[in-house]
């Protein structure tokens, strides 16, 4: 059965007659794995190795999901046929984007993913760190990031948690997005009002008004990274709390990208102001137009 029909109801499987975990292939990870390269990453809800494949033969990025976190978030989308990160990733295919070769649940009960493992850097820590490797290379970037994005809105995803930390950069300078937990079908039921998951300070003022969302969603996240890479800031200052996160959000003017890095030019703080406008009809339509704003600043080679 294709994901198409599985999210349409154009079919009947064992996971819409309320055992989503019947039929997945079910792994020892101990056995099956080499785990002694470490943990290289944690988020709230799973942990991420570098390991070996003894199955497939070769080095993989395994993602571990608690399994009781996951089942909290999945409540949330009661009566909905919310696919699985592991169904939504193995959708996915696109060169912008980390490819998954396999999910399923472990001995232990746990989901997993099996995915390529990406030899190179989070794009939070080129930005932070002001690496050599970004001069130059900042517009390229951002534009592979806009064809990722475009794919799945074309193939009706949102991914709800677009942010320099979610994102990849190998050492052929080719960018992967990255970590689908919070991907939803984009659909009528999936965008009503309430959900405020998500990471802060990308979160749309639609999101924290609960308002009814949309793609723009991830064209403002878009927006907030753009501001990352090309000013090395946040257009509203963090806090460490994210209800005065939401309130600057709402009620304060961003910052210009040439308050943040006064090197650059207007043009460039008009498209990224544009691309983080309050009301979803101001900003870009769609990513690709962010990325033909992108390509047509008087300087692209940032």
């Amino acid at each position: 059965m294709g994901l198409f029909d599985f999210l349409f109801g154009k079919k009947k499987d064992a996971r819409s007659a309320g055992n989503p975990k019947k039929g997945l292939k079910r792994v020892n990870i101990d056995k099956r794995f080499d785990l002694s390269a470490g943990k290289v990453g944690q988020g709230s809800m799973s942990k991420v190795y570098r390991c070996y494949d003894r199955e497939l033969g070769r080095t993989v990025c395994l993602k571990l999901l608690d399994k009781e976190k996951t089942k909290t978030f999945e409540a949330r989308f009661a009566g909905l046929k919310k696919p699985s990160e592991g169904e939504v990733c193995l959708a996915l295919k696109h060169d912008n984007i980390v490819r998954t070769y396999e999910h399923g649940i472990s001995t232990s009960g746990e989901p997993y993913l099996v995915m390529e493992w990406v030899d190179g850097l989070g794009l939070n820590y080129l930005v932070e760190t002001r690496a050599p490797q970004m001069k130059g290379k900042r517009i390229n970037y951002l534009c592979q990031l806009c064809d990722a994005l475009q794919y799945m809105h074309d193939n009706k995803w949102l991914h709800r948690d677009l942010c320099t930390r979610n994102v990849m950069v190998d050492k052929e300078d080719v960018l992967k997005l990255i970590d689908f937990g919070l991907t939803i079908p984009y659909t009528p039921e999936f965008c009503v009002p309430g959900n405020r998951t998500g990471t802060p300070d990308i979160l749309a003022p639609e999101i924290i008004k609960r308002k009814t969302t949309d793609h723009r969603v991830d064209l403002f996240a878009l927006g907030v990274t753009a501001y990352e890479v090309l000013a090395g800031g946040l257009p509203w200052e963090r806090s460490v709390s994210s209800e005065e996160t939401f309130r600057r959000r709402l009620n304060t003017k961003p910052r210009t990208a040439k308050e943040l890095n006064p090197k650059l030019g207007d043009d460039v703080s008009d498209v990224l102001l544009r691309a983080i406008a309050t009301d979803p009809a101001d900003r870009f339509p769609t990513a690709t137009m962010f990325k033909k704003a992108l390509l047509g600043l008087e300087d692209n080679e940032y």
